[in-house]
């Protein structure tokens, strides 16, 4: 990337990598909880964490970011200990909504001070190293959770959250203070916030492309070992992928400036569509393992486009408020990419094809919506 970042979002970079090391554990949370448990488990992390984000974005109203930031991280790693020493049904039910609840906080936040940062292009690229960075972070965290496994998921979990308050601690001692920004509540006391029709529109491309990221993400490992690939394979797939990221963009950095979001994202997420049926189609690992790669190249390209558009969009008192309805999305999509590559299975005979399917068809989708806002804003 040819222009450097502000220091406020260098240093928020490297909060966010610290806390992407152990951020692993709440993979292995279905292990932790047993397969008995399993179930319960998934569903109310996930709606306890959806809870969070938004209570992340309110917060923000009363406080600034770099107090909700630490807080939330603090928090995340408090309920993780808890999480480590909690048996038996109730307490591990109990300690997982609480890791839900406190998970999600420090997003809003996290997305308000790279806003604040930097402005137009420049604030593009901010949310696209931030993007990049966690990719590779999370490359790294695989290689941790590998290292760690061994002696059990407890010793996953207390890891994570020993890395949420290392990054805590920092984001207090070396982000720079803020005041709190004006509200949205200070000037419309008593009005109920209501998301705006462009708001919504977006939500919806956005839910549909979270939908295809995850079903390639979640079945990518399953599709290659169906097609033959050695159990080795799919791990150096995802490594590779995240090495390619940051690759990617640097190619395609000046030379889609001053090109809008939308038509970037609508044309990225098409091209994505195609690639994820290429895959549905594909008959050998390479020949997949080529189409994903090629994807997470298109996807590398994409990163903090949603994050920008949303920044250049919204009103700046009401921003926190639109980062957490548009990012609820991901919330959503991830109960319904199952369900959904189940339906698709019953089509093609293969669980990964089937999911591939799925993600090429929501790919598709979100061209849709964002030219429908396109067309109506």
């Amino acid at each position: 990337m040819r222009t450097s970042l502000p220091a406020a979002a260098r240093t928020l970079v490297w909060v966010r990598v610290l806390n992407q090391l152990g951020a692993y554990a709440l993979s292995f949370l279905a292990v932790l909880a047993g397969p008995n448990l399993a179930g319960a488990a998934l569903v109310t992390f996930g709606v306890s964490a959806l809870a969070s984000r938004w209570a992340g974005a309110f917060l923000l109203d009363g406080f600034a970011p770099r107090t909700i930031l630490a807080a939330g991280l603090a928090a995340t790693g408090a309920a993780l200990l808890v999480l480590t020493l909690a048996r038996g049904p109730v307490q591990m039910i109990a300690a997982i909504a609480l890791v839900g609840l406190a998970f999600e906080i420090y997003e809003p936040a996290s997305q308000e001070l790279l806003a604040r940062a930097a402005e137009g292009e420049q604030r593009h690229h901010t949310f696209a190293v931030m993007g990049v960075a966690l990719s590779a972070a999370g490359a790294l965290a695989g290689l941790l959770a590998a290292f760690l496994l061994p002696l059990g998921v407890r010793w996953l979990v207390a890891a994570d959250a020993l890395t949420c308050l290392a990054a805590a601690a920092i984001a207090l001692a070396c982000l720079p203070r803020q005041a709190r920004r004006p509200s949205r509540t200070d000037t419309r006391r008593g009005a109920r916030w209501k998301p705006p029709a462009r708001l919504w529109r977006l939500t919806v491309a956005g839910t549909a492309f979270a939908i295809g990221y995850l079903a390639v993400m979640m079945y990518l490992p399953l599709a290659l070992l169906e097609r033959g690939a050695p159990t080795w394979l799919p791990g150096l797939t995802l490594t590779g992928a995240a090495l390619l990221a940051p690759l990617a963009l640097w190619a395609a950095d000046g030379l889609l400036t001053g090109r809008s979001h939308t038509m970037i994202l609508a044309t990225g997420a098409a091209a994505l569509g195609i690639l994820a049926l290429a895959m549905a189609v594909a008959g050998s690992p390479l020949l997949t393992i080529a189409a994903y790669l090629a994807s997470s190249a298109v996807n590398s390209v994409l990163l903090g486009r949603w994050q920008s558009m949303i920044s250049d969009a919204a009103p700046e008192a009401e921003r926190p408020r639109w980062f957490a309805f548009h990012g609820s999305s991901w919330g959503v999509a991830q109960p319904l990419v199952p369900p959904l590559a189940a339906l698709a299975t019953t089509l093609v005979g293969a669980v990964g094809a089937g999911a591939f399917l799925t993600a090429g068809v929501a790919f598709l989708l979100a061209p849709l919506a964002l030219r429908a806002r396109t067309r109506q804003s």
